[in-house]
C-alpha cells in the first residue's frame, strides 16, 4: 500500500483498515477502523487534515483533498467523512464534511465548506457548491445539487448494508 509521510506527518491507518496498493494516502490523514481506500484513490492531507470514519469506503478513482488556511479562508477547510459512508467511484471530496450514514454517488463533486448530513443519498454526477448544507433523509442530485424527494425506508436501510458489504469485501482483499 502507498502510505507516505509528508513533512514529518505519517497517516494513521489501523491494522484492520485497507489501503489498496494502487491507492495513495499521504500526510495528515486518519482512517477509522475497517475503513477502505480502493485502487487509484488519493487521500492527500498535505495542507490540512483528512479524517475518514469507521467502516467508510472510498471507491476507485476518488480524490480526497483539503484547502490550506490562507488570507481568504483563515481556518482553511479540512475534510471530515463520518462513519458508515459509501463514497462511489470517481468522487471528489474537497474540504467538506460528510456526516455518518451517507452515500455519495459516482462521479459527484462536493466542494469546500459543504455539509452532507446523515442519511443523504447524493445522486451520481452531482455538484455540491461551496458552503451548501444538504438536509438528511433526502435524495439530492443535479449540478448544482437540488433536493429531489424524501428517502424511502428501503433506501435508508441501504446505508448500513453498503458499509457492511465493503467491510466484508476489504476483509477478503486483506486475506489474499
Amino acid at each position: 500500500m502507498a502510505i507516505r509521510t509528508y513533512q514529518g506527518i505519517t497517516p494513521i491507518v489501523p491494522s484492520n483498515a485497507f489501503v489498496d496498493e494502487m491507492a495513495l494516502v499521504t500526510g495528515d490523514v486518519t482512517l477509522g477502523d475497517d475503513a477502505s481506500i480502493w485502487p487509484m484513490s488519493v487521500a492527500r492531507g498535505d495542507v490540512h487534515r483528512i479524517v475518514v470514519g469507521a467502516r467508510t469506503n472510498i471507491q476507485d478513482g476518488s480524490v480526497l483533498h483539503v484547502t490550506q488556511p490562507n488570507r481568504f479562508t483563515p481556518s482553511g477547510y479540512p475534510l471530515h467523512i463520518g462513519n458508515d459512508v459509501t463514497v462511489g467511484h470517481r468522487v471528489i471530496l474537497h474540504g467538506c464534511t460528510v456526516e455518518d450514514c451517507a452515500l455519495i454517488g459516482m462521479g459527484s463533486t462536493v466542494l469546500d465548506g459543504a455539509i452532507i448530513r446523515s442519511q443523504v443519498l447524493l445522486g451520481a454526477g452531482s455538484l455540491v457548491p461551496p458552503g451548501k448544507d444538504l438536509e438528511g433523509g433526502y435524495l439530492w442530485m443535479g449540478s448544482p445539487v437540488k433536493k429531489i424527494r424524501p428517502l424511502t425506508e428501503h433506501e435508508m436501510a441501504f446505508f448500513a448494508y453498503s458499509a457492511a458489504h465493503y467491510v466484508t469485501l476489504k476483509n477478503k482483499h486483506m486475506a489474499k
